[in-house]
């Protein structure tokens, strides 16, 4: 099996290479960071091996690996005559450079005894044949990392749209709030089924018990007008490039009305463009 897609990220120390590096991670790609160019070949060999079915390579190459930098562009076209490769090159104005490595107080790695703008001139001397055979320029002066995620979102992701993954997670107060929520959803205002005895022995997971909790008054009222009140507040998590959230649906013991109302609420955002949504259940099946 070949690897289907292979990107090569490269450019300028400082341009954001690590913020590209873990967006596209985040897309579902395999990430290689720093690795000697001469190893290209072998890594893309091993990767092709792999049970993977749509494998997704990205492999960051910088002049940090030193002698081991040197022949880059050869080792790349050696690559690209076996399969198609696609080099994304980073870059950014001297002054943002040097401003980003005085805000971190980091040195240049190639500056040595010189100045920050010393090193930056020796890199880009160092990578102009690496910029010369760029598929994608991306010059991230003035972008901050969440645009940065966002750029590389509208290149990689499909449809160029960064998706957002909402975990809807019912729980129990009795055994404190989770505490990976980003948002808590208090369902202690609804009748307890496990008040009775018919229900008492099932979960929210069951019709009965669901229909029962739905049927209460105020249930589907919540459920019409959070749902609603959620969709600016995911838009935005989208556009913050938060792209993993927590819903919290809480009850007493997370078994009945917690189950039935996160079950529903998921049900009802699914479907949502942009949103993939996903249910757990942290405390059922406690005692």
């Amino acid at each position: 099996m070949n690897a289907r897609e292979i990107v090569i990220i490269t450019g300028m120390s400082g341009a954001g290479r690590t913020t590209v590096a873990n967006a596209l991670e985040d897309l579902g790609w395999f990430v290689v960071d720093n690795l000697p160019p001469s190893m290209l070949r072998a890594l893309v060999r091993t990767a092709a091996t792999s049970a993977s079915t749509e494998p997704k390579l990205a492999i960051v190459v910088d002049v940090r690996g030193g002698v081991l930098f040197d022949d880059a562009k050869r080792f790349v076209e050696m690559l690209r005559a076996e399969h198609s490769v696609r080099v994304l090159f980073l870059e950014a104005s001297d002054a943002e450079l040097v401003r980003r490595y005085e805000q971190v107080r980091r040195p240049h790695p190639l500056q040595g005894d010189g100045t920050i703008l010393d090193g930056i001139r020796m890199e880009r001397s160092r990578l102009e044949p690496l910029r010369g055979m760029a598929d994608d320029l991306l010059d991230t002066t003035g972008l901050n990392p969440h645009q940065l995620t966002t750029r590389v979102g509208e290149r990689f992701a499909p449809d160029g749209e960064l998706e957002v993954t909402l975990t809807v997670m019912s729980f129990g107060f009795k055994y404190g709030l989770p505490v990976d929520a980003d948002l808590i959803a208090d369902m202690r205002f609804l009748p307890n089924p496990y008040w009775l005895p018919e229900l008492r022995g099932s979960d929210g997971t069951d019709a009965v018990v669901a229909d029962y909790v739905l049927q209460q008054e105020g249930a589907a009222e919540f459920v019409d007008r959070y749902v609603e009140a959620l969709q600016p507040v995911l838009a935005g998590f989208a556009r913050e490039n938060k792209l993993h959230a927590v819903l919290g649906v809480g009850c007493t013991g997370g078994k009945h009305r917690s189950v039935a109302m996160a079950e529903h609420i998921a049900k009802r955002l699914s479907g949502t463009p942009g949103l993939r949504v996903a249910v757990k259940h942290r405390d059922l099946g406690r005692e």
